[in-house]
């Protein structure tokens, strides 16, 4: 039996224009190919004969690493620096990141203002790169491995200290209820319950947290903070391709075993 009057159904448009998510991509992708175009990266030039020679003779002078004792000697002081800088501004940091995470986790006890100060701090912290941190210790306490090490604990304890609070936030919080009725002060309750319930996810963060510090203390000795870095700068700047070799081998074996390190001790406290 046929409908007279009814006429057939219109079919869903292909664009939706409306779509927000659609716009956003659009958008997206237009700033993509307008950052290609502005930066004028040049691909061409990367691969032209000239410059394809140039990294050939690089990297043969790199081939020939400096393996004399005084200098192994000398690299091998400078990778303990790297290594105790990375490991001092780590613990440095899982501190306070401590104490500012109990102050900003959002919690029944928590207060406003302490609470809006204390996140603001944590922002501060970790927005500032270490690199930068370490430029500015630099002018206060000189060149050598004090300001590296206070530059990675400063941007390390604002990363902590919100994955702490984060943490901490998200605990079970019934314990703590009933030690708030018992009369227990937030500082007990925090310490007593929340604490020992987020111990292995707080080492996990810290663990690798480690693992970047390692990469970014051999980077900022390139401004004088002591470690690996600065003697890579100072190599690289006289042109001395050996020792800049030697150096690049030993950041590369360095990264290598704290990260192995790292990661077995991870994976043991998440089971």
């Amino acid at each position: 039996m046929k409908t007279a009057g009814l006429a057939p159904p219109t079919p869903p448009s292909m664009i939706r224009w409306g779509c927000g998510i659609c716009w956003g991509m659009a958008g997206l992708a237009v700033l993509v190919a307008l950052s290609f175009w502005s930066l004028d990266l040049g691909l061409h030039r990367l691969f032209s004969g000239a410059a394809l020679e140039r990294m050939g003779r690089f990297i043969l002078e790199l081939s020939r690493p400096e393996v004399s004792a005084d200098f192994l000697h000398k690299l091998g002081r400078a990778a303990f620096e790297t290594l105790a800088m990375s490991f001092v501004g780590t613990l440095l940091a899982a501190v306070a990141g401590l104490v500012l995470a109990f102050l900003a986790s959002d919690g029944p006890d928590s207060r406003p203002t302490i609470l809006a100060l204390s996140r603001l701090l944590l922002n501060l912290l970790r927005s500032v790169p270490d690199l930068m941190w370490a430029a500015l210790l630099i002018i206060s306490s000189g060149l050598g491995p004090m300001a590296g090490t206070l530059a990675l604990a400063l941007h390390t304890a604002g990363v902590l200290g919100r994955l702490f609070a984060d943490a901490s936030e998200n605990a079970a919080d019934h314990e703590r209820a009933c030690l708030r009725l018992a009369g227990a002060s937030p500082i007990q309750c925090f310490l007593y319950v929340t604490l020992p319930s987020i111990i292995p996810q707080l080492l996990s963060y810290t663990l690798y947290r480690w693992e970047n510090n390692i990469r970014a203390a051999s980077v900022l000795g390139v401004v004088g903070a002591g470690g690996l870095g600065q003697m890579l700068s100072y190599h690289m700047g006289l042109f001395q391709m050996s020792e800049t070799s030697s150096i690049l081998i030993t950041m590369i074996l360095l990264v290598v075993l704290v990260d192995s390190v790292s990661y077995v001790t991870r994976r043991n406290l998440m089971r």
